[in-house]
């Protein structure tokens, strides 16, 4: 068994849709990124690559590839799901936590477990994902940008 840790940040600005976990979430503002800038799904795809040992998304698809250009997080993972599965790993479970002052995301927590357990080929019980806010403190709490941490256990088929 491996543990990985992924971590992603991007700034909030105005003019992007805002897509956190595969959800598409009302909001004045998205985050600004190459691809769609989904900072949760960003930070598992990075805590399965570390707990594989085999990169970080940067290396996997790079931002200075334009067919990542407004890539869809959601189909990056599970290309990522598909190299883990090609070097004989498979996910036992995630757990992320997402860092956004506002919106309020708890009506959207259940829709975001069930895209990345699909994405990965697994059931919604292997998936956690929690958010909370930072009390008005930093970036975050200043609502100027959102971030995401995952720790995923991969094992040996």
């Amino acid at each position: 068994m491996r543990i990985g840790h992924g971590y992603d940040v991007h700034r909030l600005v105005e003019g992007r849709k805002l897509i956190l976990g595969g959800v598409e979430i009302p909001f004045e503002k998205g985050l600004l990124g190459h691809s769609d800038a989904d900072v949760l799904v960003h930070a598992v795809m990075d805590s399965l690559l570390g707990a594989a040992a085999l990169g970080d998304i940067g290396k996997l698809f790079p931002d200075s590839d334009e067919k990542y250009s407004g890539a869809d997080s959601i189909g990056l993972l599970g290309e990522v799901c598909r190299v883990l599965d090609e070097n004989g790993w498979r996910i036992s479970n995630i757990d992320s936590t997402v860092c956004a002052q506002s919106p309020k995301l708890a009506p959207y927590i259940t829709d975001m477990r069930r895209r990345i357990a699909a994405a990965c080929g697994l059931d919604i019980s292997q998936v956690s994902v929690k958010a909370t806010t930072e009390e008005g403190l930093g970036f975050t709490g200043e609502k100027l940008g959102i971030s995401a941490t995952a720790v995923s256990l991969i094992e040996n088929k």
